[in-house]
């Protein structure tokens, strides 16, 4: 009878306030999902507790509702204004994805629940004021930022805290806060509630346990670390370096892949160069990394979730098994450690990218736990998602360690956790010329160019800085006027998808623009380069028709002699044919012709057969 009761538990039946009730149905959270029925009811109680819930799952809830269901309880007994609830996460981009969410929940209850953001603070003294006068009852931070607070007396909690959160409490410890942690320990009460969630239960958690948990609940769900088959389509295919680039191309180029995309590599240098390729080719993306500043990473993921970015390309270096091998990897290559990345940022782990409809690993992840975190940013609640892992030989081990452990814990009714995406490479062998180039044009140079490009337009837009090129004018124009960076050249010709190269049963998906009544149907809709190489061939034949059509035999003479511009413009008004143009364009200079020369090689070839056949 009790399972059935918690079965049945709805938000109006837990006992919350009214008004935390009245901004749960602004958010337009229905109910509750599993993890937030069993956990929000134990947390209510004042239970220390541990909670592993798979990504997507709602674990964001089973800790604020209770934290401000406490703070609401006992704000009207309160002598004055404190801090009561810290909460801690590993990532700044996490913290404030808890903020904002934190904001919505207390929307109708904003005067009595205040809350803050520390991790995205530059400066302790700007924040200090703020800590100090208004005492929020909720305080949101990364463990070292804090840590810094309280070092500096800017914030007290020896006698007001009632609730530690440790969201992602894994990572916490991964990303190497234990010390911080440790610290931390000394300037908190002898008694308050604690409550740690996680998408993965390490071993490492018994260590934390130990330091801020009194005898816990620990809540593991009975469900699988990822969405049913039902609701989550995992494929894979099987594709070495130059595959992927040209499966890369053609899922995009051809809209095979729609809705928001999230593409992970395996590192940074990785995500310039995809990115850089994919803008060759006119599709636009945006990279998300840890080298970036904070306020970047910021903006990106929020003009993403706004929708004026599709496709994000991220490298999650900073992930569980990175950070068990990061020592490991600073004493081999000793070298490659000393770009400065930002120890308090994530991004494959906590952070909400919202309706995320894809997930491409263009470079598979080196763990089981990596790929969950990774696949976890699609299928979010109840929506659907599909994964697709591209698998080199070399990634094949992994990808076979890894079904083998999502396997164990599929439901019996699913054969295979992955299934093969069918698709014919060998009938996109036409798009491989010119792959084949733009691949190997992004080279280490220009992602170092490309990147030295993005920290000068930093720099110049930077609101810090800005006082500085005020009073130090000649500097700004020194940076202004560095000298050129040597990135890839953009050729506008690759940004056009000629119909005569689209596989013939994908012409209607792609897009491809069909020749109207009034244009010659024999033409190829391609880039000017490949329409000025086609209608070369059919010159001589126009050439012909074009001359019968002038008015004397002075204008012919002015014409075949090459005379002044007025001339030939009046004598192409006349003609007015495709091949007297071509005529014309061909008495260009030296350069014009030897651009012609180096058209793309792809005329002529034509596609027969093509199917995407759906996975058996």
């Amino acid at each position: 009878m009790a399972e059935e009761a918690i079965k049945d538990m709805q938000f109006h039946k837990m006992g919350l306030d009214d008004r935390i009730l009245k901004a749960i149905a602004k958010v337009g959270w229905v109910k509750p999902t599993l993890i937030q029925e069993r956990a929000i009811p134990l947390a209510l109680e004042g239970k220390d507790l541990i909670a592993r819930g798979r990504t997507g799952s709602g674990k964001t809830a089973i800790f604020l509702i209770p934290a401000i269901q406490k703070i609401l309880n006992h704000k009207d007994k309160l002598k004055e204004q404190s801090t009561r609830v810290i909460i801690l996460a590993p990532t700044k981009e996490l913290c404030r994805q808890i903020y904002q969410n934190c904001i919505q929940l207390t929307s109708s209850c904003s005067k009595d629940v205040k809350c803050t953001n520390l991790s995205w603070g530059s400066n302790l003294s700007v924040q200090k004021p703020m800590l100090m006068a208004v005492c929020p009852d909720i305080v949101i931070s990364t463990p070292s930022r804090i840590l810094a607070h309280l070092k500096a007396r800017h914030l007290s909690l020896k006698t007001s805290l009632d609730l530690l959160i440790i969201d992602e409490a894994d990572l916490v410890l991964s990303f190497g806060f234990n010390k911080d942690l440790k610290e931390l320990g000394s300037y908190l009460p002898p008694v308050y509630q604690s409550i740690l969630t996680s998408a993965t239960l390490t071993a490492d958690l018994s260590e934390l346990k130990s330091l801020v948990l009194n005898n816990p609940s620990v809540l593991k769900l009975e469900e699988p670390s990822l969405p049913p088959a039902s609701q989550l389509d995992q494929f894979i295919i099987y594709a070495e370096e130059e595959d992927k680039a040209v499966l890369i191309y053609t899922l995009f180029k051809l809209n095979i892949i729609r809705g928001k995309t999230l593409i992970f590599v395996r590192n940074v240098d990785r995500c310039y160069k995809l990115k850089i390729y994919l803008d060759l080719f006119g599709i636009k993306a945006c990279t998300l990394n840890s080298e970036l500043p904070t306020s970047s990473r910021c903006h990106i993921v929020s003009q993403f979730n706004e929708g004026l970015y599709d496709i994000i390309i991220a490298s999650d270096e900073r992930t569980v098994e990175d950070a068990t091998h990061r020592q490991d990897l600073k004493e081999s290559n000793p070298d490659k450690s000393k770009r400065k990345k930002d120890k308090e940022s994530g991004v494959a782990r906590g952070i909400d990218f919202q309706f995320v409809s894809n997930v491409i690993n263009f470079d598979f992840p080196k763990s089981v736990d990596s790929y969950i975190h990774r696949v976890g940013r699609t299928a979010r609640g109840n929506r659907k998602g599909s994964a697709l892992s591209f698998i080199s030989v070399a990634e094949k081990p992994l990808m076979e360690e890894c079904e083998a452990h999502l396997q164990q814990i599929a439901s019996e009714d699913e054969p295979s956790v992955f299934r093969p995406f069918q698709f014919k490479m060998d009938e996109v062998d036409a798009f491989r010329y010119r792959v084949r180039d733009a691949w190997k044009s992004v080279t280490s140079i220009a992602v170092r160019e490309t990147r030295l490009a993005e920290i000068k337009a930093e720099l110049l837009k930077s609101q810090q800085l800005k006082s500085y090129f005020d009073d130090n004018p000649q500097e700004l124009n020194i940076l202004r006027h560095d000298k050129a960076l040597h990135t890839v050249k953009l050729q506008c010709h690759l940004k056009d998808l000629p119909d005569y190269i689209v596989p013939a049963s994908l012409k209607n998906i792609a897009g491809v623009n069909r020749p109207t009544d009034n244009e010659d149907s024999s033409r190829p809709n391609g880039s000017e380069g490949e329409k000025k190489l086609h209608n070369k061939k059919r010159g001589a034949k126009h050439q012909s028709n074009s001359r019968q059509q002038t008015s004397s035999e002075g204008e012919k003479m002015r014409y075949n002699k090459n005379g002044g511009a007025e001339n030939q413009s009046n004598t192409r008004r006349q003609t007015g044919s495709e091949g007297e143009k071509m005529r014309y364009k061909k008495k260009g200079s030296a350069e014009e012709k030897y651009k012609r020369r180096k058209l793309d090689p792809l005329i002529g070839l034509q596609f027969t057969g093509f199917v995407k056949a759906e996975p058996e």
